[in-house]
């Protein structure tokens, strides 16, 4: 785990460029501004210290292959959902309104890639259940955010 330095938590965090999800629901379909995080950098700092998050905006977490995945909201001030997609991009799981600085391990509770995270109650606004999916997955080359936005901490 990496700890984020007296420095990078005193800075004012600043978004990286928005790329554009688009989630399949049985209600319709939801499109979603997000910052892609690939690195484990960008992963560790997620959206540790953000003060406000728009609707529609988010963080996609890719962990590469399918794998058990484990999140915590440590230095994270807004309750967020926690969206668990499996490669084929189907939603595996959603963790709603997540309690903002908690140490509590999240996990996915099974195989996942991807790990969404919207403004807490957000999946239950635009409808978004296990089973839905996402089309059209970030190209994570297309935002590489620059060396000083390394991104939250995150337990693996």
């Amino acid at each position: 785990m990496l700890l984020p330095t007296f420095a990078q938590a005193a800075s004012k965090p600043q978004p990286g460029p928005l790329q554009t999800l688009t989630v399949l629901t049985q209600a319709g379909t939801e499109t979603f501004k997000v910052e892609t995080a690939t690195t484990r950098e960008q992963r560790d700092r997620g959206l540790m210290f953000r003060t406000h998050l728009p609707d529609q905006h988010g963080m996609l977490f890719d962990f590469g292959p399918d794998q058990e995945v484990r999140m915590w909201m440590k230095n994270t001030l807004i309750p967020l959902d926690m969206v668990f997609i499996t490669a084929d991009g189907h939603v595996h799981r959603i963790e709603r309104n997540t309690e903002p600085r908690s140490l509590r391990v999240i996990p996915s509770e099974g195989p996942v890639r991807y790990v969404l995270e919207l403004k807490g109650g957000a999946a239950d606004k635009y409808g978004i259940k296990p089973g839905d999916r996402i089309a059209g997955k970030p190209d994570p080359k297309a935002d590489a955010p620059a060396p000083s936005q390394a991104l939250r901490s995150r337990t693996r």
